[in-house]
Formats: C-alpha cells, sequence, structure tokens
C-alpha cells in the first residue's frame, strides 16, 4: 500500500543537479535553463510572449550581421536616380498625388537643422572670415541627387504652377530659403538656382519671397550679423531687379532703402559687396533719381575706422556718379565733398589714392566742372594739406596732379581757394598761439599762489 502510495507522488527530477554538476558557475540559487524553459512554458509566461511579440515576429526572427559583414547596400541613391532620370526625360503632366509625394520626398531629405557653427562663435564676423576655408557637408553625395531632383521637377513642363502652388507653398518657400544659411557652397549654389526657378514660374509667390529675403537682411544687419548666403540671395534678386517694371512699385523703393542700403552696414560686407553694388546700380538705372538717396545712405553708413570697407564705399560711388543726372548730384554734391575731403586726408593710402582716382573718372571731372564754384573751396584745402603734409609719395604725386587739372579748369578761382585756404591756416595758427599763452598765464599764476592742504598742483615736467 505504502508503494502505492508513494508511486503516486511526483519524482524529484535529477537533470538540475546534472547541470549543476556539469556547470559549477551555476550555484544554489541560480536558475537553470531548464526551469527557465519551464517557466516559459507556463500560461502566464505565454500571454505575455504572445501580446509583446506575436507569433508571425517571432517566428520571422533572424540572427543580426555584424557591421563589417552588412553588404552596401544603394537601395535609396539608386531609387533617387532613377526618379532624377524619369523628371529629365520630359514625362507627362504631373498628376496632384505625384506632386505632393516629391514635394514630400524633398522635404524630408532636404529640410534640416543646421548644426552651430563652431567657427563663427569662436571668431568674431568680420573681414578675417573671407579666409576661412569652405565647410562642405558629409552627406552632399545624397543631398546633391535630391537637389537636382527638385530643380528638373520645378522647371519640368510637366508640372502645373496652378495646381503645384498648394504644395510649392509659402511653408516650402520659408524653409528653403532657411537652407541658405549653409555652409557648403555647393548647397547654397543649388539653392540660389532652385529658388530663382520658383521666383519666376509662381508669379503669385513673388511678393512673399521677397518679404522673407528682406526679413533674413533685417535680420543678419540689425541682430546678428551672421548668414552664410546673403551674396547668394543678392545674386538672384540683381536678376530680379532687371525686371521690375517701370515705374518702380513703392515696395521696390522701401526695399531699396530699407533692405539693400544697410547692407552696407556690416563687418562682413566684403563676402557679399559686389553682389550688392550691383543690386543698388540696377536701381539707379533704373529709376536715376534714386541716386542721390542712395548716396546719402551710403553717407549715413560710411565706415570711419575701416579702411578697406571705405575703399569699397568709394568705389560702389564711383559707379553711381557715372550714372547720376546733373540735379540729383547737386542733392547731396556738399556733404558728400566733404566726406572725398576727409578720405583724400586719410593717412591710409590706399584710401587717399582711390579717393584721388576719382578724378580719372571724365563724368566726375564734369561734374565737378559744371559745380566747382561750390566744390572747389571745399576740395582744395584737403589737397593743399595733403600736398605739405601727407607722407605717401604716390598719393603726394597724385594730389599735385589733381591741383594742375584743377587750376587748368579755372585757375582764378583756385587761387582765389588757395588764398583762403592760406588766411584760413593763418588764423588757426594765431589762434593756436593764443591758446598757449593763455595757458602758460595760467600755470605761472598757479606757480606764485601759495599751496594749501589738499590743493591740487600743476607739475611740469
Amino acid at each position: 500500500m505504502w508503494k502505492q502510495i508513494l508511486g503516486k507522488l511526483p519524482r524529484k527530477s535529477q537533470k538540475p543537479d546534472q547541470d549543476s554538476s556539469r556547470n559549477p558557475n551555476l550555484g544554489p540559487n541560480s536558475s537553470s535553463p531548464g526551469s527557465s524553459r519551464a517557466n516559459a512554458s507556463s500560461p502566464a509566461a505565454k500571454r505575455a510572449s504572445a501580446a509583446v511579440f506575436p507569433a508571425s515576429v517571432i517566428a520571422g526572427i533572424e540572427p543580426l550581421l555584424a557591421f563589417k559583414d552588412v553588404p552596401k547596400k544603394e537601395l535609396k541613391r539608386a531609387t533617387l536616380l532613377e526618379l532624377l532620370d524619369f523628371v529629365s526625360q520630359n514625362p507627362p503632366k504631373f498628376s496632384e498625388p505625384v506632386i505632393l509625394a516629391s514635394c514630400k520626398m524633398c522635404s524630408i531629405n532636404l529640410f534640416r537643422v543646421f548644426p552651430p557653427n563652431c567657427r563663427s562663435s569662436n571668431t568674431s564676423s568680420g573681414e578675417n572670415d573671407n579666409d576661412d576655408e569652405p565647410t562642405f557637408d558629409p552627406a552632399w553625395s545624397h543631398l546633391q541627387i535630391v537637389y537636382d531632383f527638385l530643380l528638373k521637377f520645378v522647371t519640368s513642363t510637366a508640372l502645373e504652377a496652378k495646381v503645384a502652388k498648394k504644395y510649392i507653398n509659402h511653408s516650402f518657400i520659408m524653409r528653403i530659403i532657411d537652407l541658405f544659411d549653409t555652409e557648403d557652397p555647393r548647397e547654397r549654389d543649388c539653392l540660389k538656382a532652385i529658388l530663382h526657378r520658383i521666383y519666376g514660374k509662381f508669379m503669385v509667390h513673388r511678393p512673399f519671397i521677397r518679404k522673407c529675403v528682406s526679413n533674413v537682411f533685417y535680420r543678419f544687419v540689425f541682430e546678428t550679423e551672421k548668414h552664410n548666403g546673403i551674396a547668394e540671395l543678392l545674386e538672384i534678386f540683381g536678376s530680379v531687379i532687371t525686371g521690375f517694371a517701370l515705374p518702380l512699385k513703392e515696395e521696390h523703393k522701401i526695399f531699396l532703402s530699407r533692405a539693400l542700403i544697410p547692407l552696407h552696414k556690416p563687418k562682413s560686407l566684403g563676402v557679399y559687396f559686389q553682389q550688392l553694388s550691383y543690386c543698388v546700380t540696377q536701381f539707379i538705372e533704373k529709376d536715376s533719381k534714386l541716386a542721390s538717396s542712395v548716396i546719402q545712405g551710403l553717407l549715413k553708413y560710411w565706415p570711419i575706422t575701416n579702411s578697406q570697407k571705405e575703399v569699397m564705399f568709394l568705389g560702389e560711388l564711383e559707379e553711381i556718379l557715372e550714372v547720376i543726372n546733373m540735379a540729383e548730384f547737386q542733392k547731396v554734391m556738399v556733404p558728400l565733398f566733404w566726406r572725398l575731403g576727409h578720405c583724400i586726408n586719410s593717412y591710409h593710402f590706399q584710401v587717399a589714392e582711390r579717393a584721388l582716382f576719382l578724378w580719372n573718372n571724365d563724368q566726375v571731372v564734369n561734374l565737378i566742372a559744371n559745380n566747382r564754384h561750390d566744390l572747389l573751396p571745399i576740395i582744395l584745402p584737403a589737397l593743399e594739406a595733403n600736398a605739405q603734409n601727407h607722407w605717401n609719395q604716390a598719393v603726394l604725386n597724385l594730389t599735385l596732379n589733381v591741383r594742375k587739372m584743377l587750376v587748368e579748369m579755372d585757375d582764378v578761382l583756385v587761387m582765389a581757394c588757395i588764398s583762403n585756404y592760406q588766411e584760413e591756416q593763418q588764423r588757426k595758427n594765431l589762434e593756436v598761439e593764443k591758446r598757449k599763452e593763455v595757458w602758460k598765464r595760467l600755470e605761472n599764476a598757479a606757480s606764485l599762489q601759495p599751496i594749501a592742504g589738499n590743493t591740487a598742483v600743476l607739475v611740469n615736467h
């Protein structure tokens, strides 16, 4: 009977002991693989496993390969190249779903936030930025294909602007303009071509594009003075301005006065000066009455301590004087030639040379000749001061040549101006002597006074 009862009891498994004997690292509290499999086979464990990993997924799981063993796949690149080839072959009219999918693909692949520029945070933005080597995006091999696709897509005759304007909308355009701050010059060139084509194809978006670009300029001038794409944006507007209809809209004149002219202020002017100067001259060629307001803007932002910028200003000024009419010139000639007189007397020889080179321009000489009674009394004192005191021989020779040219223009007026200059110098010298005498009397009087305890004393060294 006892045998029957004991026979019905479950027998203790010997497998854990065998496993522990085979693996000495498994202690008495360690769970064996057999026990874990037993736990996993419980109903609760099965329900949890089924909830997290469905049976179909578990059945399809394969061990991962090491990184070194993964084969090189370029499926995405191959697909993009196939799309680019399709768009380049003048396909039929794009349907609305195709336009939506294409814009979405470009947005996902192109629109991103740039990392902080360590170089610009460590060094101030200024003339030295021109010497920095360009930074190239490591993902350019992929980005280039997407940019090429977007350019072909926008310029394709299969894309109807009326349909596409819903997807190439204000948000899309704003993100495109934001990308101009990239440090990679190759990407900025692609963006320049794309934005220019969008501006040309989508007339409904033109005011918005001009507004967004103006905001970029405002932020750059008045807040950050850091942006990588100012030159490219100005290059786009150089061609846009040539297409402005006459008479110019008030909006365009405001863009000139509030966006373009203040761009002369930042230290990094040299990076985009050529494009900026071209835009300004295009405005003046469209409407010559804008020349006086442009010169007034240049005088407002004229650099005092930056000689390189001063040379650039003089170069742009000469371009403006070549196309200005007499009426506009007479509005600004007096303050302008006072500034030129300071430039002629500059101790920086390049500034003085560049100012004197203006007399090599026949148009400038003609303007001076027609207004010589107002201008020679301003400019001749500066020439006389140079002839007597300037340290640079090249500047001295140019000064003498300009003075000779003015004598040939009107010798009587020149002699009268020189005589007035000499009288003014004598008067200034007398004032200096009188001031010295006054100080000398004050010093003598102070030396005769008794010295009190806390009285300040003038001491001669």
